[in-house]
């Protein structure tokens, strides 16, 4: 054999690098080894991380510090499985962290973590990534990021995974997804009810409570209850109900039924299958509180169809519910009262709950939880509505003091149920009356105060019902209530303004609380409402009408007219006709001002402030100075008999004391008031004591007008003794009368008297009675002139007497304004042929009294007479 020749060994090139075994004991030096183009590295550098961030949240800390995340989001789309798989696993643990989302969401990498869920990746990958997702979409914007890159899909395509982790991270993270109102409306088209449902044969209880919390969440959308219906899905939450070992699961399983219940064809098929009874059992018999109140939720959900509702009470679940109520938990006791409030719309639950149920009722009133109070308060509130005896019942069990205390709750529905309660209480006259010694004005004040719309709008309402009398309205004045009530017919709730307009109407009842109300703006903010199509509602209407006749003055200057109900008073006048919106002036400011060319104001004050005179003067001067006019076609009595009888004028009743048995006679106008006083006083009197004792008078009379007379007292209206005279004279010569057409006619002829008599119309131009008021207007040093000192007037003078005079001795009669000074009276007469007739009278007819041309003739409203007398 040949020798053998030893083989030269060829040295390795110089170009390549000897491999290198490298072990670190720095975390640092790991994360640098991330940017290496060597798979080995990378994953092992990968796998290196991944154990160290699953220690504990300070390591992943760490990392997130050593700049791990940045280097690793590259990774994710590494064409190395292992790389790719490891890098996966890091982002599934480390997304945990709240850093670590917040850079996520930075680095915008949700794309490529999804893209980590398609079929072919492996099941690890598929666990980790649907781990970083369910991570992940536990905020806000991270859900909109996974939604808008297409996440749902291939999640809900992992439901049916092999693998359990990847299931219950998958379900996670669509529960979290679908918090958010399109996320749930999507779930239907991608059709995830199907696997859902299929979690539920999961051994492993996380998945079936996963999807069970889902589907509680999903259907409160009607589409995904129609799906589950269809797939079945009511079976399954029946089966769990049945299963003893699946306790754990009832709660949720309550709460899905009780979402259900709101869809009436899964109603019926419950029904049907017996669902509903088990519920009643589980209500029933079960002791763990959750229970109770998600099947209270699902018997309240169920109630709202009155086929339930007849079932319900068939099977007696006011017991149930009742029982329900002394829970110790607040839910349990919450969730009762929401049912009962709703089973009361059955009437004979609500007679079963006027002898159990109220008393409890009343009792959580007092509850330190305000949801315990609100819920207690709604269902009171239905149960008294319509319903006397259930009020009854609710006062019966002391519910007046802790529903009046429920007005200062920090909630809002807990306020307007009480309010609402209080309401119902108060239609009866006894349950009102005790409401109001409960100082139940002042607690209203914060509600009315409030800035949500339902509790202003009961708020009102109660005020409506309870400020029914004097006492209670005086009350709510006292308490600062009338300002906010006001501010309420501001509102733009229709409800709100309506409800504020009826509390006004009902206020107005009584003039004070009417002027008070004016001064303080309600008339002419209900104006404005009434204008309006839109705003104006039934009772502002009324209420502007109510508050115009507790202000005649006004309403006669606005409407121009006054009916036959609304009775002239003392201290009325006639502003003349203003329109909406214009400043009406108060009789006060206007007697202050000095005399001008403006519309002569006319005044009707049958009250005197006038003591009656020494046994030394024998004159018969009252008011300023003036002697008493009576001169009177009714009675004329001798002068001789007339200085033997004197009138005085009473300050406090304001109607003539009769010294003797006629009145004085001799009429004196203003314009001769000197004179006369002159005649009655001048016999032991020079002539310049005369005339010094009418300039004092004179000005007594302007300092009494000016209201400056005597500061101490406080100011009233202008005295007018002859209106004083005119009242006692036709109360004593017209009101005996028994005729009404009768009375109207002698009453026309008086009211013509007193005016400047009869006047022919070819002679009404030449009839100067703005000479004479304008003299009026100068001697009085005011616009304002008693409608007594006016001697020649014209129609809006004597329509005005006559309606004054007519309204003091109760005969009906309106008092209409015209045009161009125009005015006049009407009235209703029965025809005096069909007096006697039984039945089917016709209704009387409508007259204008001639106070002008023929003094006392009666005109039928619809004639031509009428028309020419009232637009000559």
């Amino acid at each position: 054999m040949g020798k053998k020749i030893k083989k030269e060994v060829e040295p390795p090139p110089k170009d390549v690098f000897d491999p290198l075994t490298i072990e670190s004991k720095k975390v640092a030096t790991v994360v640098l080894m991330l940017n290496s183009p060597e798979e080995e590295i990378l994953a092992k550098a990968c796998e290196a991380i991944y154990k160290f961030a699953l220690k504990g949240e300070e390591n992943k800390a760490t990392l997130l510090e050593l700049g791990v995340v940045e280097p690793l989001t590259k990774l994710l789309t590494h064409e190395d499985k292992i790389v790719r798989r490891n890098a996966t696993m890091i982002f599934g643990i480390m997304a945990s962290n709240n850093d670590v989302k917040k850079l996520l969401r930075e680095l915008d990498v949700m794309n490529s973590v999804i893209a980590q869920l398609a079929p072919e990746e492996e099941v690890v990958i598929h666990e980790f990534a649907s781990l970083c997702l369910a991570n992940m979409s536990a905020e806000y914007t991270s859900k909109v990021q996974i939604f808008e890159h297409g996440g749902l899909e291939p999640l809900i395509r992992l439901l049916s995974s092999p693998d359990p982790d990847v299931k219950k991270n998958s379900i996670e993270c669509i529960y979290n997804l679908v918090q958010e109102f399109k996320c749930r409306t999507t779930l239907p088209e991608l059709n995830a009810i199907p696997p859902i449902l299929e979690l539920f044969k999961s051994e492993y209880p996380i998945i079936q409570l996963l999807a069970l919390k889902t589907l509680g969440v999903i259907t409160n959308d009607k589409l995904s209850r129609a799906m589950l219906r269809d797939n079945q899905g009511m079976d399954h939450l029946i089966k769990i109900l049945e299963t003893k070992e699946l306790n754990d699961l009832h709660i949720e399983a309550l709460s899905v039924i009780a979402n259900c219940l709101e869809d009436k064809d899964t109603m019926v098929q419950i029904q049907q299958s017996g669902g509903l009874k088990k519920l009643l059992t589980f209500a029933e018999n079960s002791t763990i509180p959750d229970i109770q109140k998600n099947a209270a939720k699902a018997i309240t959900k169920a109630a709202y169809d009155p086929e339930n509702r007849k079932f319900f009470h068939e099977q007696e679940v006011e017991k149930c519910l009742v029982t329900l109520l002394g829970s110790e938990s607040d839910g349990t006791k919450i969730a009762a009262s929401q049912a009962i409030s709703v089973m009361c719309e059955n009437l004979s639950s609500k007679g079963f709950f006027n002898h159990q149920g109220i008393p409890q009722l009343v009792q959580l009133l007092k509850s330190d939880n305000e949801e315990v109070r609100e819920a207690a308060a709604l269902a009171l509130a239905n149960l008294t509505t319509c319903n006397p005896t259930n009020a009854n019942a609710a006062a019966a069990a002391d519910g007046i003091d802790p529903l009046v205390n429920t007005l200062s709750s920090k909630r809002d529905g807990a306020v307007a149920n009480a309010a609402t309660v209080l309401t119902n209480m108060a239609t009866q006259e006894a349950l009102r009356t005790n409401i109001q010694s409960r100082d139940i004005m002042h607690a209203l004040i914060g509600p009315l105060h409030s800035s949500n719309i339902v509790v202003q709008s009961k708020a009102a309402l109660t005020i409506a019902a309870t400020a029914c009398d004097v006492e209670a309205r005086a009350e709510l004045r006292n308490s600062g209530g009338l300002e906010p009530l006001i501010e309420l017919l501001r509102s733009k709730n229709d409800e709100v303004r309506r409800n504020a307009s009826w509390a006004v109407m009902v206020c107005a009842s009584d003039e004070l609380m009417a002027g008070e109300l004016c001064k303080l703006g309600a008339l002419n903010i209900l104006e404005e409402i009434n204008l309006s199509v839109s705003r104006k509602n039934k009772f502002s209407e009324v209420a502007y009408n109510k508050l115009l006749n507790n202000h005649l003055s006004l309403k006669y200057s606005q409407t121009g007219y006054l009916s036959s109900t609304n009775i002239i008073s003392d201290g009325f006048y006639d502003y003349g006709r203003i329109n909406p919106g214009t400043k009406f002036w108060p009789l006060k400011d206007l007697c202050l001002q000095e005399p001008n060319d403006l519309r002569t104001v006319l005044l009707v004050n049958n009250k005197s402030d006038v003591s009656p005179p020494s046994t030394e003067d024998k004159s018969s001067e009252v008011g300023y100075g003036r002697s008493i006019s009576s001169s009177s076609s009714l009675r004329r009595p001798s002068r001789e008999k007339a200085s033997k009888n004197t009138y005085y004028f009473s300050a406090g009743f304001g109607s003539p004391i009769e010294d003797k048995s006629e009145p004085a006679s001799g009429r004196n106008t203003a314009a001769s008031k000197s004179a006369t006083k002159e005649k009655a006083s001048r016999k032991s009197k020079g002539k310049k004591e005369e005339e010094k004792q009418k300039e004092e008078e004179e000005a007594t009379v302007v300092l009494r007008w000016a209201g400056e007379g005597n500061t101490d007292k406080e100011w009233s209206p202008p005295a007018d003794p002859d209106f004083c005279v005119y009242v006692y004279e036709v109360t004593k010569s017209i009101l005996p009368i028994t005729n009404t057409r009768e009375q109207i006619e002698t009453l026309a002829k008086y009211v013509a008297e007193k005016m400047g008599g009869k006047i022919p119309k070819d002679k009404l131009q030449d009839f100067s009675w703005e000479l004479h008021i304008s003299e009026l207007k100068f001697q009085l040093k005011s616009n304002v002139v008693p409608i007594g000192q006016i001697k020649k007037g014209i129609f809006c003078h004597r329509a005005l007497l006559f309606k004054a005079l007519a309204d003091k001795i109760g005969l009906g009669c309106s008092l209409v304004r015209g045009e161009y000074g125009r005015a006049w009276n009407e009235v209703k007469l029965m025809n005096e042929s069909q007096k006697g007739v039984i039945g089917g009278l016709p209704p009387p007819e409508v007259y204008i009294v001639d106070l002008i041309f023929h003094p006392g003739a009666l005109m039928k409203l619809k004639s031509k007479e009428a028309d020419r007398y009232r637009f000559l």
